[in-house]
């Protein structure tokens, strides 16, 4: 009955969002800072920890230690073993997922209200008190071998792995967040307990949490769940100093369809023109079948089921990348086409319809981002890590509606770098000359 129940108040949390929300910045007198949101219509909530650092954490030659430590965190806590830790979760009717990004340690909760109190024991035990007993290890050990294993033969990891080598060089974005066969394997518990050491500490958490609990409750829940973990963690890595040189690599890989990836230097987050670039990425490959890139390269020539830009605001770096397929004897076409676009776009600018058609989609799509506590939970955390403030949410679309054509224009002009818009492509590619090795 209970797993029912939670069931339905998951769906019932996963309603639509109301237009406005209204987020209050809580401090708990053990000096964390959290944003919630008040919503006491379903007696459920969602919790999400973000902890900055993630596999940008890890030495060298230990790669892959964050990213198997999240694994474990679930794998036996305090006196319990994994199955007793996964029974205890489920008689809760509470989900915790871990995960590890290049730059946080993510952590999302969702519990009943009449199971507050277990459920948030239950996940300081996971984080404060984890076991990373050998028989754990060697079991998530086990299944991260089997991903890099797997990784090996599919060529859009490939291309990943391809990319970050050549972009980011020494840089710790470079190594794989799962690690290699090699650096997995040697992995001790010893490793594994300073990877958790470094990367859940109180100086580099951010917390939100939405459904049915008050700003008093929050303050002592969180005090209770993060006291007790380390005040400081390990130093963040400096900036990264992208090589993007233009031109295009080639990874030879026998399959019969080719996998592109491709960047120039983006624009951080907080740059006044961000919004520009913005409305500009989405005109020239971020919307889907309505952008430049996909109506040329796919609806005209028919060279790809689907090709696509986007703005990468990392902690270290900034880019401006997109990726493509195409078969063999294609890729190279499609290559060309995406630098014309490229080109163009920098030259010609976007059209006043194609900005209005812009400006609709993205005011539009907004709001619905916000369908449900654990999602708007999810982009609360994301905000903070961000820099933004509380009212960002109320005035993020009058920042899209702003921003004009002579914005746009002269941002494509001064952003857009099509010398240096550099391929790594995976495949066997035909006619497609290589140039940088």
């Amino acid at each position: 009955m209970i797993r029912l129940a939670f069931a339905a108040l998951a769906f019932l949390a996963a309603a639509p969002a109301q237009a406005e929300i209204d987020i209050r910045e809580v401090t708990t007198p053990g000096g964390i800072d959290a944003w919630l949101v008040e919503d006491h219509s379903i007696p459920f909530v969602a919790l999400e920890l973000r902890f900055r650092g993630g596999a940008a954490l890890d030495p060298a030659g230990k790669s892959g230690a964050t990213n198997l430590m999240s694994g474990l965190l679930e794998e036996g806590a305090g006196d319990m073993d994994a199955r007793a830790f996964a029974r205890a979760t489920e008689r809760l009717a509470t989900s915790f997922e871990y995960e590890t990004s290049d730059d946080a340690v993510s952590i999302s909760a969702k519990f009943l209200t009449e199971n507050r109190a277990e459920s948030v024991r239950l996940l300081r035990e996971s984080l404060v008190n984890p076991t990373f007993s050998e028989k754990a290890l060697e079991r998530v050990r086990g299944q991260v071998l089997s991903v890099i294993r797997s990784d090996k033969t599919e060529p859009r990891a490939i291309a990943g792995r391809a990319f970050d080598k050549l972009v980011f060089g020494d840089h710790p974005y470079a190594r794989s967040r799962n690690g290699t066969t090699r650096s997995v394997t040697g992995l001790t518990r010893e490793d594994i307990v300073k990877a958790h050491r470094a990367a859940l500490a109180r100086d580099r958490v951010y917390v939100s949490a939405v459904g049915d609990i008050d700003a008093e409750t929050l303050s002592a829940l969180l005090d209770r769940l993060l006291g007790d973990l380390p005040e400081t963690g390990a130093a963040l890595p400096g900036p990264a100093d992208p090589n993007l040189p233009g031109g295009t690599k080639v990874v030879d890989f026998d399959t019969p369809q080719s996998v592109a990836m491709l960047a120039q230097p983006g624009i951080d987050r907080d740059d006044p023109d961000f919004f520009a670039a913005y409305i500009l990425n989405h005109i020239l490959g971020g919307g889907s079948f309505e952008s430049r890139l996909m109506n040329e390269v796919r609806e005209k020539r028919g060279l790809t089921y689907g090709v696509y830009s986007y703005l990468v605001d990392r902690d270290h770096a900034q880019l401006w990348m997109g990726s493509v397929s195409s078969s063999n004897d294609r890729i190279a076409e499609a290559i060309a086409v995406i630098r014309d676009q490229w080109r163009r776009m920098r030259e010609d600018g976007v059209t006043a319809e194609e900005l209005k058609d812009a400006k609709t989609y993205l005011t539009g799509a907004y709001p619905l981002r916000f369908d449900g506590n654990g999602p708007i939970a999810n982009i609360l955390a994301a905000m903070q890590m961000e820099g933004l403030s509380p009212g960002y949410i109320d005035n993020r679309n009058d920042k899209v509606r702003a921003v004009t054509r002579k914005d746009v224009n002269r941002v494509a002009r001064d952003l857009l770098a099509p010398e240096k818009l550099t391929f790594v492509v995976v495949g066997q590619p035909e006619g497609l000359k290589a140039t940088i090795n």
